[in-house]
């Protein structure tokens, strides 16, 4: 008979005895003599298969063990060895099962189970050889506690297997960590971006094209504040950040140049690189690392190229695709898989067509539904999971409108109201945050004169809806159509 009984949830260690288990069957006894070697020392071992009838708190392994031969009772069938490979072997047929599933393993030790081979030895020579094995079916851990690297799956947009809440796993085409919170998968923030959005140059009646820059922080109010200068003034033109960096592409006053600012601080634009089509009210949207150029207007016709930089390096654009209709004017919105390219002008008149393409690939647009109302000249911006388009001419006899609309990218491209600007206008800009979209400038007539130039800021909350309210204005000149560029847009994932 065992000198010690183990039962529900219990802790032990072995050292000299024997151990038996919670069974039935009272002779069902785990034999361990003296001469144990190493320290083996097992805290609320798992379920034994052939010993079963308890399910311990955890299983903790100290540090590899080596259990030798031991003979007890030659000539009678009482012989056991059991042999280890100098570590807690776990491969082949092994399930782990506590009732907090919790498997503990100290710093620096090897952990892999395999089945343990019992023989018996008599007189008359091996008998009965025969496997008990251990099951470890580790489904979940309560923690992980790791001192190095540790790394979660990895996979693309479609390798997503998991729909359990709190999953986590690394976005190969996004280049970010994201989780399932049991609705859909979000990215975690990014931990560079400021919150900051920066508009850049613009149109003033006899001023001509500007070079100024001015930024806000999205997530509070007021004027804007001087950023820097563009090496060379523009407007008609449009902008995409990351975290780090902002791009702006073409526009009237020079119909290829790309320039780019680094977003957290101050300063002026640096040339980055030019597009491959000469082009000026070009929309631009994209990811954490990819900037798409869409379309656009050079005389004397409305283009429908698409072409991308990648955002960390320096050079010209390459080309990415076409869209489904050539125009320029149009709204650019991002989620952190695809863009979508909505409205704008074709030649002539405008249009309600709606694009898509996923931005970590190359192809040609698709259509994405089909938008509710005219917006030609709007200003854009969006989260992880909305886009937001406002203002805008309205139809085909230029209307200028105060309609924002919202579509959610997980949808067929549907739009729904969303709320009214405080002003009706065209030609402005948008940037955002992941809650917060910002408007700068506009033209609240046709055509646009100085006297219907304005320089309001509004911001809409974007998980809400509602109207505009006042945010601030944009300091010095009252401007239409300047680029745009954020830190913290939707298409950089994050929450």
């Amino acid at each position: 008979m065992a000198k010690i009984r183990v039962g529900f949830g219990s802790d032990w260690n072995i050292k000299g005895n024997k151990v038996g288990f919670g069974t039935t069957n009272p002779s069902a006894s785990l034999h361990v003599v003296e001469d144990f070697k190493t320290d083996f020392n097992i805290t609320g071992v798992a379920t034994l298969t052939a010993y079963g009838g308890f399910v311990a708190q955890n299983q903790h392994v100290t540090e590899p063990s080596t259990i030798g031969v031991a003979t007890v009772g030659v000539g009678t069938f009482q012989q056991y060895y059991e042999t280890e490979a100098g570590f807690t072997n776990l491969d082949g047929d092994q399930k782990f099962n506590t009732l907090s599933e919790d498997l503990v393993i100290d710093d620096g030790q090897i952990l892999n189970i395999t089945d343990t081979y019992m023989v018996g030895n008599t007189t008359n020579g091996e008998q009965d050889p025969h496997t008990h094995s251990s099951y470890v079916c580790a489904g979940s851990l309560e923690q992980v506690s790791v001192t190095g690297h540790f790394s979660v799956p990895t996979g693309g947009v479609n390798d997503r297997q998991s729909f359990v809440e709190g999953t986590v796993r690394f976005n190969i085409e996004l280049n970010t960590l994201e989780f399932y919170n049991g609705t859909e998968w979000r990215q975690f923030t990014f931990n560079g971006a400021s919150g900051r959005a920066v508009f850049s140059g613009g149109y003033h009646g006899g001023s001509g094209a500007l070079t100024h820059m001015g930024y806000v922080q999205i997530s509070t109010l007021g004027d804007s504040m001087s950023f820097g200068d563009l090496s060379t003034a523009q407007y008609d033109h449009d902008g995409h950040g990351n975290e780090t960096r902002g791009i702006f592409s073409a526009g009237q006053g020079d119909v290829d140049l790309m320039q780019y600012i680094t977003i957290t601080s101050a300063g002026n634009a640096i040339n980055f690189g030019d597009l491959i089509q000469d082009r000026g009210w070009t929309t631009c949207a994209g990811s954490s690392t990819r900037k798409l150029t869409a379309g656009g207007w050079l005389n004397p016709a409305s283009r429908n190229e698409i072409e991308y930089v990648e955002m960390s390096t320096l050079g010209n654009a390459l080309d990415f695709g076409d869209l489904s209709q050539a125009r320029y004017g149009m709204a650019g919105m991002n989620s952190p898989v695809k863009c979508v390219f909505a409205g704008g002008y074709k030649s002539p008149g405008n249009s309600q067509k709606q694009d898509t393409v996923n931005t970590a690939s190359k192809g040609n647009a698709v259509e994405f539904g089909r938008m509710s109302r005219h917006h030609a000249y709007p200003a854009a911006g969006s989260s992880s999971t909305r886009g937001i388009i406002a203002g805008g001419t309205s139809n085909l006899i230029q209307i200028v409108g105060d309609h924002i609309d919202m579509l959610t990218f997980a949808s067929d491209g549907e739009h729904i109201d969303f709320g009214n600007l405080i002003e009706s206008k065209r030609l402005f800009k948008g940037a955002s945050s992941n809650t917060r979209m910002v408007t700068f400038g506009g033209s609240t007539g046709v055509p646009s004169p100085n006297a219907s130039l304005t320089s309001t800021i509004e911001y809409i909350s974007i998980p809400s809806g509602g109207n505009a309210q006042d945010f601030g204005d944009t300091t010095g000149k009252d401007i239409f159509d300047p680029g745009t560029v954020s830190d913290s847009h939707g298409g950089l994932g994050g929450f």
